[in-house]
Formats: C-alpha cells, sequence, structure tokens
C-alpha cells in the first residue's frame, strides 16, 4: 500500500474518531453531566453544534456532496482519455460522449437522496420538525446517508476509470460501443443498490416528516 494511501486512512480515522469524542461529549452536555466540568458556555456550544438539527442536515450534504464529487472525478478521467482519442479520430465524439456521461448518474442519485431526506426533515413546509429533532433522531438521518455518500462517490471513480478502458477499446474497435458501456454500467448497480437503501431508511425512518 502507497504511504499516501496510509496518511489518507489515517487522516480519516482520526477524524471519526475525533468526531465520535465530540458527539459523546455533546450527548453529556444535552444531559447537563459535562457542564459542571468544561462550564455552562463550552457544554452550550457543543450542545449545539452537535445538535440533532445539525446531524442531519450534515447527512443531507454528504449524501449529495460525496457522489457530486466522485461523478466529477470520474467524468474527468473519462474526459482525459476521450480527449487523447479524440485528438487522433475526431469523428469519435458520437460514441465517445456516451462513455463520458457515465459516472455522471451518481452525482444525480446524490442529489435524489439529499431531497429526499431534506422533505422528510420538513424543510419544504413545517421547519418545526426540523429544529426539534434530537441527537438520535439525527444521528438516524447521517446514517441513512452514508450509503449512497460512500457507494456513490466510490463507484463513480471507479467507473470513471473503467469507462476510460472503453474509450481505448472503441478506439481500437468502433464497433465495440455496446460492449463498453455495458461493462462500465456494471458498476453503476452497487450506487444503485445503495440509493436504494437509503430510500428505504429515509421512507421508514418513525419520525419522518413525509
Amino acid at each position: 500500500m502507497k504511504i499516501a494511501s496510509v496518511k489518507k486512512i489515517m487522516a480519516v480515522i482520526l477524524s471519526v474518531v475525533a468526531l465520535m469524542t465530540l458527539a459523546v461529549v455533546a450527548v453529556a452536555a444535552e444531559d447537563g453531566a459535562a457542564a459542571p466540568a468544561m462550564g455552562e458556555t463550552v457544554a452550550e456550544m457543543i450542545k449545539g453544534l452537535f445538535s440533532g438539527t445539525n446531524l442531519a442536515l450534515l447527512g443531507v450534504a454528504l449524501a449529495v456532496a460525496l457522489p457530486c464529487m466522485g461523478s466529477a472525478k470520474g467524468v474527468g478521467i473519462v474526459g482525459e482519455a476521450a480527449t487523447g482519442l479524440l485528438s487522433e479520430q475526431p469523428g469519435m465524439f458520437g460514441k465517445a460522449f456516451p462513455m463520458m456521461a457515465l459516472p455522471m448518474t451518481q452525482g444525480v442519485y446524490g442529489l435524489v437522496a439529499s431531497f429526499l431526506m431534506l422533505m422528510a426533515l420538513g424543510l419544504f413546509g413545517d421547519t418545526e420538525h426540523l429544529m426539534n429533532l434530537t441527537f438520535a433522531q439525527g444521528g438516524y438521518f447521517l446514517m441513512s446517508s452514508l450509503p449512497i455518500a460512500l457507494a456513490g462517490y466510490l463507484s463513480a471513480i471507479r467507473q470513471g476509470r473503467v469507462a476510460a478502458a472503453g474509450i481505448n477499446l472503441i478506439g481500437k474497435r468502433p464497433g465495440s460501443l455496446g460492449q463498453a458501456i455495458t461493462t462500465a454500467a456494471l458498476v453503476e448497480t452497487y450506487a444503485i443498490f445503495s440509493l436504494l437503501i437509503t430510500i428505504m431508511l429515509v421512507f421508514l425512518c418513525p419520525f419522518s416528516a413525509l
């Protein structure tokens, strides 16, 4: 494993540990147990930062941000390969374009999931439901966003790499566009599975505004 990859993994782990530590403190502050030790001001600040509302909105943000980041990177990977192909065969744009568009779908899935979560939170109607979320309820929405957030991000990048290989394929064998699309589309199925789980979690939420 490359050193850069190890550093990234360690950074993510440390970030998660730090967030979990602050979350535990926030729960304690919610019960009033942490206030005498750290002071009323700090306890209220942490409590407000890790409120149920903020956790739920963090889930909404992750549901759309990570898949869109993955799609942008995936499209960029395919775009680089397509540009190289078009520099030699300009007439191949019509066949290269579908390959470039494939990694865009994860960003669309994330957008759909985030809109459904916002509707479930009542943001488009009575916002009182959103403002009264408990820490546990906000955590539920945060966890609900993770399937599409993580799978959308990773699958978009992997799909971009497969689609880039498909660009090379159609450059050598122009009649193989269907095969190239099929192999890249297989990667996307896991993003679809993850989207379905996120949607099910949102619609089956017992305290949803839907």
